[in-house]
């Protein structure tokens, strides 16, 4: 049985990468792992830990419950998680040393954010936190120089 873990902060995003990957006809072990988004230290300050953890879960089963019936409905096992600590540590617990295991990262990527890596040795891709003020700075020249 193969075993794949599948990284998701989207339910629409994640049933577009994971609905291709259902039709191999084999039985396949789904580990999913929500990653909730982080909220600022400013947020976080007046938000108590059992608070934050309640509403990690809460948001989790929310996500997960989109996605859960498109694989058990293919006759597949899946297996649910909440992301805690780091991605690669999660990584490494989840797959407990076996090399076949195979990891799919169904995050949406978001303009200006770099998404964490959740394999150790991963590179990051940098996105450019410039290129919405440079264009805007552009077309505020171009603006400016029609005007006149």
């Amino acid at each position: 049985m193969d075993k794949i873990i599948v990284y998701v902060d989207d339910a629409a995003y994640a049933r577009q990468q994971l609905t291709p990957m259902l039709g191999t006809g084999q039985h396949t072990r789904w580990e999913l792992v929500a990653c909730p988004a982080h909220l600022t230290r400013h947020a976080r300050r007046w938000i108590s830990h059992s608070a934050l953890e309640k509403w990690r879960n809460e948001w989790s089963q929310r996500l997960l419950a989109d996605i859960t019936p498109l694989l058990r409905n293919a006759g597949h096992t899946v297996t649910l998680h909440v992301a805690h600590g780091t991605l690669v540590d999660m990584t490494r617990r989840l797959t407990g040393g076996d090399p076949s295991t195979r990891v799919l990262d169904a995050r949406r990527p978001r303009f200006g954010q770099d998404l964490e890596p959740i394999v150790s040795g991963q590179a990051v891709t940098p996105s450019s936190r410039w290129a919405v003020p440079g264009s805007v700075a552009t077309l505020g020249a171009v603006l400016v120089l029609a005007s006149e």
